[in-house]
């Protein structure tokens, strides 16, 4: 084996080491990402929302809007008008 090869294989077993590392790396990060998502939906601060409140809502939106934002400034004037 010459000078060459034997650094060769040395960066090949330390590429396959690194890739490995790497898959291991992310299939735990997929595992903890997974657990942090079932804590946090199982455990809601706020509970839940009342069944009636989220058809009435979901309903809202996909009716029309009343009127169309234009700018900065035209919110305050539609409320004002409306006043």
């Amino acid at each position: 084996m010459t000078f060459a090869e034997f650094w060769s294989s040395i960066f090949l077993m330390s590429t396959k080491t690194l890739e490995k590392t790497i898959h291991n790396l992310s299939r735990e990060v997929t595992i903890l990402r997974s657990l942090l998502i079932a804590v946090i939906e199982e455990k809601d601060l706020e509970g839940e929302y009342n069944p009636a409140f989220v058809r009435e809502t979901l309903k809202a939106m996909k009716e029309k809007g009343v009127s169309e934002y234009r700018g900065r400034g035209s919110l305050l004037r539609e409320l004002k008008r409306r006043a």
